[in-house]
């Protein structure tokens, strides 16, 4: 098993995602692009970036959506977050299990990803277009900075 993006890690970076957002659900673009912005908030003039800006970070989100799933599989199999229907499609919740479990994280790394994904739950994501700010993401040249996206609505 790969120890970088591997379901499990995603998975948990998920659920801090999913216990910041809690009780709301997410859907699977919503949570791909919240990662990459919690992974890269620097880039998003947000806190420091918890991963280095490399060239192909950009790849990161077009490959995330899958091991992405998989994590999310992790999740509701352990009972920390469920799946359910929706207007829109299928989004993601938390349980009432799933921000329990992640109080009791106490890592660095954790502590540094719980504020990261504070404020893109609150502050970045209310005004950001989800497809806009993917599509910009994935058309823009790594050597160019995204901080003016398409996508956002500021």
């Amino acid at each position: 098993m790969k120890p970088l993006n591997s379901p499990l890690e995603i998975g948990v970076r998920a659920l801090v995602l999913l216990s910041e957002s809690h009780p709301d659900a997410l859907d699977l673009a919503q949570l791909a692009l919240l990662d990459h912005a919690v992974l890269h908030s620097a880039e998003f003039d947000g806190p420091p970036s918890l991963h280095p800006d490399l060239p192909a970070r950009v790849g990161e989100l077009g490959l995330k959506r899958t091991v992405l799933e998989q994590g999310l599989l992790v999740l509701i199999r352990a009972g920390l977050a469920e799946i359910e229907a929706d207007g829109t499609g299928l989004v993601y919740r938390a349980t009432e299990r799933g921000p329990a479990f992640v109080d009791v994280l106490e890592a660095p790394y954790v502590l540094r990803l719980r504020e990261r994904a504070e404020w893109a739950v609150h502050q970045w994501a209310p005004e950001t277009d989800v497809r806009g700010t993917t599509r910009s993401l994935l058309t823009t040249p790594p050597a160019s900075s995204s901080r003016s996206m398409e996508g956002h609505r500021g």
